[in-house]
């Protein structure tokens, strides 16, 4: 799914009158989790999951058939753990 599909389904969904109103409010939910992100919080949607942002350690190893190694620095990154619900939902979609 596209975006463009993806802002008709929110418009459906939410019953927005046009499709800019479904795009911003599209916008603003990301734009509110990236900023809690950001800020090291953790948002929880109860029955759909939990984003957090966690601590990716470095990892050093050998390139394939050289003996070049290489390693990567520790980093934030995002994770989303999928709520009961969520989950449910998806498996019992056929």
């Amino acid at each position: 799914m596209n975006k463009a599909q993806f802002v008709e389904l929110v418009q459906k969904s939410g019953s927005y009158k046009t499709k800019i109103e479904a795009e911003t409010a599209i916008k603003a939910f990301t734009e509110a989790v990236t900023a809690a992100l950001v800020a090291r919080k953790e948002v929880s949607l109860v029955g759909f999951g939990n984003f957090a942002a966690t601590l990716q350690k470095g990892k050093s190893g050998t390139v394939p058939g050289t003996n070049k190694t290489y390693t990567t620095e520790d980093k934030m990154v995002p994770k989303f753990k999928p709520g009961k619900g969520l989950k449910d939902s998806v498996a019992g979609a056929e």
